[in-house]
């Protein structure tokens, strides 16, 4: 893909093309062609390294399950099912299937919809197999990865989550796209086809997993090309495209979930400063902004892969090492991007922290020792506690709380509706932000209870003046429910998945640049893309 420095000078060129008309108009036609080529085949890729990650996410929980012995519809295996199932995002259900393929029992506690098995064939992964289903009950289709022991543990993957909704550029896909298995076996399908009694020039590209027995087909109508291509915005849509490729691509070929041996083992690699950050960007559903980021942590192997942060964040907290773990991650956040993010005083940087963080108000001391004399505002620092981990003390919490907000920081409840408290926990505490969870945010659509829920959250933000956040926007469909009711900030992989420091830093400059004279020596705001 061409690089950002690159594609301003071909528009230029195309620009100067249709002023002085003649030859130059070649060039900018034969410069949209080629557009629209590496268009569908960003997609393609795009869908084809989403479609494997998630996949990969959904062998990793079977394995895990597998080895802790997971292999009856005891209780307790239920549960390990159920917890496996609500901790991987991909997965809807886990279930136990006999040896004659029916269904024994699922993570839910009852007996799943029989399935209807369109095709099946085996992946590179030893011992995993693939599976197009069809509920029985519904019609609807579904990947199911199944194990080859007997009983065989299996998990569905909804198909909507493996074919693209939205292009990379972030609107709508204006075109078709399908996910089928390589006997040619549906899987699942996007957009809108042409219309074969209306031929209309396209662009198409169709792309095979080396992983997985599937394959992505994508296909644009040239005029919606050309009409994504009209001006410099749309150029910075295409930039935001072609960065999100490269990310879901690195975490591809990086992802990987490890075994934890010890705590010992984290307090080393706290020490040796292993755990990354990784920021997953704050979109402003109005505007199309980029507002500001959430650190996410990674821990990094000594063969560059990462561990996922469910495979250690439990034992963090439990051991006691989260405290330093968040001070360091801090101190990485500030080295890292912390000139840039000081360059824009509208954006903000979201910390996970832990309940005990608060206590005797420790998070108040570091964050003032920490980001002191830095580029980043204290007025830009969002502090998050999650609502799994309950509150003992609601009204020593409060005084922290407020005692952050007076030196200018915000703190938000993250997780709302899943966790032990209810409206008048939120309302004690005085935050600033409330968070969706993703799991109301992933019903929209499907689940008729979880609207309400989602209105009722908007209206308590509204009448206490506090903003909203939606995480795990992962369709265009839930961006357009969300903004229609007055959300304006979310965080999904519709937008993009958590990225690196250096992916973000270039994500941040094309879609909020900074502009320069020679006179300060510095750069400095053009503009807050996260004033609102």
């Amino acid at each position: 893909m061409p690089s950002p420095h690159r594609s301003r000078l071909k528009i230029v060129v195309a620009v100067l093309g249709i002023l002085v008309a003649g030859a130059p108009l070649i060039l900018c036609d034969a410069w949209l062609d080629k557009q629209g080529g590496d268009e569908v085949a960003a997609t393609s890729a795009w869908a084809m390294g989403s479609a494997e990650i998630q996949i990969g996410q959904t062998v990793a929980a079977l394995r895990n399950l597998s080895a802790r012995g997971v292999g009856s519809c005891r209780p307790p295996h239920i549960d390990a099912m159920r917890q496996a199932a609500l901790a991987t995002g991909p997965i809807k259900q886990v279930a136990l299937l006999g040896p004659n393929g029916d269904a024994l029992c699922a993570d839910s506690g009852g007996t799943p919809a029989r399935q209807e098995v369109l095709t099946s064939a085996a992946t590179a992964d030893r011992g995993i197999m693939l599976d197009v289903v069809r509920l029985a009950d519904r019609g609807e289709r579904f990947l199911r990865v199944r194990s080859s022991d007997k009983p065989a543990l299996t998990a569905l993957i909804p198909a909507s989550l493996l074919v693209p909704q939205a292009s990379p550029q972030g609107g709508r896909l204006t075109g078709y796209a399908r996910v089928a298995m390589a006997d040619g076996t549906a899987v699942g399908e996007s957009g809108v086809a042409l219309d074969p009694a209306k031929p209309e020039a396209q662009f198409v590209d169709t792309l095979s997993s080396k992983q997985y027995p599937l394959a992505v087909s994508v296909s644009m109508p040239r005029s919606s090309v050309i009409a994504n291509y009209d001006g410099i915005r749309r150029i910075g849509m295409a930039m935001s495209g072609v960065i999100a490729l490269a990310i879901l691509l690195f975490a591809l070929l990086f992802f990987k979930r490890g075994e934890l041996d010890s705590i010992a083992d984290l307090a080393k690699a706290i020490r040796d400063d292993e755990f990354v950050p990784h920021y997953q960007p704050l979109v402003d559903l109005q505007t199309g902004r980029l507002i500001g980021a959430e650190v996410l942590a990674r821990w990094r192997q000594p063969d560059g892969t990462f561990i996922e942060p469910n495979a250690f964040v439990l034992l963090l907290e439990s051991s006691g090492l989260v405290l330093e773990f968040t001070r360091k991650l801090m101190h990485r956040v500030r080295k890292e991007i912390g000139d840039a993010v000081g360059l824009r005083p509208g954006m903000s940087l979201a910390f996970n922290v832990a309940p005990r963080h608060f206590d005797d108000a420790l998070i108040l001391n570091d964050v003032g020792s920490i980001f002191h004399g830095s580029a980043i505002r204290l007025s830009q620092i969002v502090l998050e506690l999650t609502e799994r981990h309950e509150v003992v003390d609601l009204a020593s919490m409060r005084r922290t709380i407020a005692a952050l907000q007076r030196v200018g920081c915000k703190v938000a409840i993250d997780d709302v509706g899943t966790g032990h408290s209810g409206l008048s926990y939120i309302l004690k505490l005085g935050v600033d932000i409330i968070k969706i969870d993703r799991i109301f945010v992933d019903a929209i659509g499907s689940d008729g209870q979880s609207k309400p829920i989602i209105d009722t959250l908007i209206d308590l933000a509204k009448n206490m003046r506090m903003e909203i956040v939606a995480e795990g926007v992962e369709t265009f469909d839930q961006v357009t429910y969300l903004r229609e009711r007055g959300i304006v900030a979310a965080q999904g992989f519709v937008f993009a998945p958590p990225l690196a420091a250096a992916t973000f830093l270039q994500l941040l400059e094309a879609m909020d640049p900074v502009a320069q004279t020679p006179a300060q020596g510095a750069a400095a705001p053009r503009r807050s893309a996260a004033a609102r």
